[in-house]
């Protein structure tokens, strides 16, 4: 009798620690540098976004995201500098900050205050590769190796596709542009890529494949931190360069340790 009361007692608590056990949801976001910041070697030029009509559309963008209520916020700033995030955010809650056009002020921050949060997670890691540069540097390596020609027509025709983006997002809505560029095709397509920057180089050296390496360690790195604030019972909404999203959305996926949220039924049709 005592043995069945256990086992009956031990069943019914086995429900809840499995709850208490389920991972994170994560909705990630993947996003254009809105600001314009042209730091890679293809860039997309996107237009103002300060404009009356596109904070219109901005605010209904947030609206609905809003809806899917995400306990935390998380964005692509220095871990390290959690400190500095904390200062931002707090001008902007003030109504003190100079915002700008950066997706993290237009995005994240107006969700973050909509939800009436009073952090925004900083996950990002962008520190240096072990060894030397030249060991990474495909752009040099393609000029002394004959392959500038190969390099520059990767170049100009990855612009080429940036540009024809560039002016279709003139017709759209913000909402548009999010609604397509977080479908797994458009990640995928922003993904492939980095396998022609890893044919640069040879057997002896490849320093396309030692960057693409490190690019591949980055995400595991933001991957880790992002791990360090979606808890178990978290809802974390995660605004990341497209760039990342590929990859980051697989090790959620292959680790089990997030439950990935599709942000589409979440966004206006217009």
């Amino acid at each position: 009798m005592i043995r069945h009361a256990f086992a009956l007692a031990l069943a019914a608590m086995i429900p809840a620690a499995v709850r208490a056990a389920e991972p994170a949801q994560v909705m990630l976001l993947g996003t254009y540098h809105l600001n314009n910041n042209n730091r890679d070697l293809i860039n997309l030029r996107v237009e103002n976004v300060l404009t009356a009509e596109r904070q219109r559309e901005l605010d209904r963008l947030v609206d609905g995201l809003a809806r899917w209520k995400p306990t935390r916020v998380a964005v692509e700033w220095a871990a390290s500098d959690q400190a500095g995030l904390d200062r931002r955010y707090a001008d902007y809650l003030a109504g003190t900050l100079t915002v700008t056009a950066n997706e993290r002020d237009q995005v994240a921050f107006r969700l973050a205050r909509r939800l009436g949060l009073t952090k925004v997670d900083a996950i990002d890691w962008n520190g240096d590769a072990p060894g030397p540069g030249s060991d990474y540097d495909f752009v040099d390596w393609a000029r002394r190796n004959g392959q500038q020609a190969r390099f520059d027509r990767f170049v100009a025709d990855g612009q080429a596709d940036m540009d024809r983006i560039a002016t279709a997002m003139r017709g759209q809505t913000v909402a548009e542009w999010y609604r397509e560029l977080n479908t797994p095709e458009k990640r995928l397509e922003f993904q492939r890529p980095y396998y022609t920057i890893a044919a640069m180089g040879t057997d002896a050296a490849s320093p396309g494949a030692a960057w693409v390496g490190g690019w591949y360690a980055r995400n595991l790195r933001i991957f880790n931190n992002l791990r360090a604030v979606a808890q178990s019972g978290e809802r974390v909404f995660v605004l990341y360069g497209v760039g990342h999203a590929f990859f980051l959305d697989d090790f959620m996926r292959e680790s089990g340790a997030m439950r990935p949220v599709d942000p589409r039924p979440y966004l206006p049709r217009r």
